[in-house]
């Protein structure tokens, strides 16, 4: 590395939504923007959470200066208590940002060895060599910001997630004086957000949506069950303004809900009064209409509120169809007909299916759903494709590198970038783990290092890996076959089975010629050994496994995963 360039590093984040996580090192300095997880998709089964592979921090952990956070969603902080037990390095953010991140690291028991560290906007932390600005920005949480980042070779920016909104909730517009007046000094490198750049013109302010929910709350006769992203407070808020203004009282359902509401409500950032919350377990000591439950679940999640509400499982809310009338409801927890839902979010990439599963099924239990579609109830927190030209227009950057999306979205951002008028040279649309390196004359993308992803699965973190779910695949698309079976050692003769257990391949009482076929061929795949006095079960169980694969291939034109299980006695 020439010792007057800086490293960008891309460690997540760049060709997905989620797993954000940037480290910029200049000479003996590294520091990290963001640390966040995303969620597993389908095919990753039994997997709870993806977080990035730091290895290239922990080689150089005398490096690491601290880590700097943007705003406090699950995709740029949820990662941090598993990175901190692997690096632990001062954590750098807003007073509700690091609240967030508190509950977290009190969850893991690792609150008293972190060290936090909170700012303003406006603040600048100065290490030997890098500082780096706070600028306050507008999102779908409160306390978002951009970073500014002055290196020896010039200043960087980061814009973190924003949207241009002027009428924000909380009435703290975005700094744009401050990009204005860092532009004019002369920016080398803009990092900018590209989730919605395929969006044309300017997002909605999120004012907008507390007109509809004043709207639809005036005219609503029963509960109002609104699930929504746990960050997005300024939501929260006009979800709370709309119950308040029709005399409801306000339940949070959820954990993530829970204690993002109390964390929020104690730190000043959501103003509801003290009479109007309740507990969920208080909820039927209250008319339906004086009621509203603001929940997880917005993207279908299988174990929140949303979802078990619909399929019935929630523990505090139940609703169910009569047999006989599907106008009635059965009264369980004081929910009837006149309930309804509304869905105030937008599905996260790939998540539409598992969403409109959800909406089915609350309409079959007979209750109205609102959701995007139908009515304006949810604006999106990143910037549209005007609001971004206005970014790099203030910024002027030298160099431009999107972030923040998939491929196309960098692809796209950075057509835009040349469109209005940057050289194609200096436009940089990299991949995780690709480094942009720039001195004083020239931006080159100098190596690829490693970077990877860690699956959480229950309290195991990289416990889990491509082999274990590639496993998990074949039991899920084939089954299993488990074939036990035990063996005299001194008679070299099988004295009990083969027995024939089946999960998720076939059932074993309507397909006993299939079962008889099985044993059958086990038992010859291991005698054929045995008539040679060969004792060995890695070779007798090869020869089940091949025989028996090959079998049922042929006959089912399946690959269930077979498991010999052989005993010597």
């Amino acid at each position: 590395m020439d010792n007057k360039s800086v490293k960008i590093i891309p460690l997540g984040g760049l060709g997905e939504i989620g797993k954000n996580i940037t480290a910029i090192e200049y000479k003996d300095e590294i520091i990290v923007i963001d640390c966040g997880v995303s969620f597993p998709d389908e095919e990753m089964y039994g997997v709870d959470l993806v977080i990035p592979d730091i290895t290239y921090l922990l080689e150089r952990e005398d490096k690491v200066k601290g880590l700097f956070l943007t705003h406090g969603h699950e995709d740029h902080i949820g990662a941090i208590p598993y990175i901190i037990k692997q690096l632990n390095m001062p954590i750098y953010g807003t007073k509700l940002t690091l609240g967030l991140v508190e509950s977290k690291l009190k969850e893991h028991n690792i609150l008293d060895i972190s060290t936090l560290n909170p700012v303003n906007a406006g603040d600048i932390v100065q290490l030997d060599e890098i500082g780096i600005e706070f600028i306050r920005a507008t999102h779908s949480i409160a306390d978002s910001c951009s970073l500014a980042i002055f290196t020896p070779v010039g200043t960087i920016i980061h814009t973190g997630d924003f949207k241009i909104d002027y009428t924000p909730i909380d009435g703290l517009v975005m700094d744009l004086n401050r990009f204005s007046t860092l532009g004019n000094e002369g920016v080398l490198l803009l990092l900018a957000d590209s989730t919605n750049v395929e969006r044309e013109g300017h997002s909605i302010s999120e004012k907008v949506i507390g007109e509809t929910f004043n709207r639809i709350f005036s005219g609503a006769k029963g509960r109002i069950i609104v699930a929504t992203f746990a960050s997005n407070i300024h939501r929260m808020q006009q979800i709370a303004n709309a119950s308040i203004k029709e005399n409801r009282r306000i339940a949070f359902s959820g954990r993530s809900m829970e204690n993002v509401s109390k964390v929020a409500m104690e730190l000043g950032y959501l103003h509801i009064p003290e009479e109007s919350v309740i507990d969920i377990d208080d909820i039927n000591n209250y008319p339906n209409e004086n009621i509203t439950i603001i929940t997880t679940g917005s993207q279908g999640e299988p174990m929140a509120g949303l979802s078990r509400i619909a399929h019935g499982s929630h523990k505090k809310i139940e609703i169910d169809k009569d047999d006989f009338n599907n106008k009635y409801l059965v009264i369980h927890s004081g929910i009837d007909k006149d309930d309804l839902f509304i869905i105030s979010a937008s599905p996260i990439p790939g998540n539409d299916k598992i969403i409109s599963r959800v909406i089915n099924q609350l309409f079959r239990k007979g209750v109205e759903v609102i959701y995007e579609d139908l009515e304006e109830i949810h604006v999106s927190g990143h910037a549209y494709r005007e609001e971004l030209k206005l970014i790099h227009t203030l910024v002027k950057p030298k160099y431009f590198m999107p972030v923040h999306g998939e491929y196309r979205h960098l692809k796209h951002h950075s057509d835009l970038a040349i469109k209005l008028g940057m050289d194609q040279k200096n436009v940089f649309t990299l991949e995780t783990g690709q480094v942009l390196e720039i001195s004083e004359d020239k931006a080159v993308t100098s190596e690829k290092i490693h970077t990877g992803v860690l699956y959480v699965d229950g309290i195991g973190v990289g416990d889990v890996g491509n082999i274990v779910l590639r496993d998990r695949r074949y039991l899920a698309n084939d089954g299993m076959v488990t074939i036990v079976l035990a063996i005299d050692r001194n008679t070299y003769e099988i004295v009990a089975g083969p027995d024939v257990i089946t999960r998720g391949f076939i059932y074993a009482r309507e397909s006993e010629d299939l079962i008889k076929d099985i044993k059958d061929i086990s038992r010859m795949a291991v005698e054929k050994y045995l008539d040679d006095k060969v004792l060995e079960w890695q070779v007798l169980k090869s020869s089940v496994k091949k025989s028996v694969e090959y079998h049922l291939y042929n006959k089912t034109k399946r690959r269930p995963s077979v498991f010999p299980i052989i005993m010597e006695v």
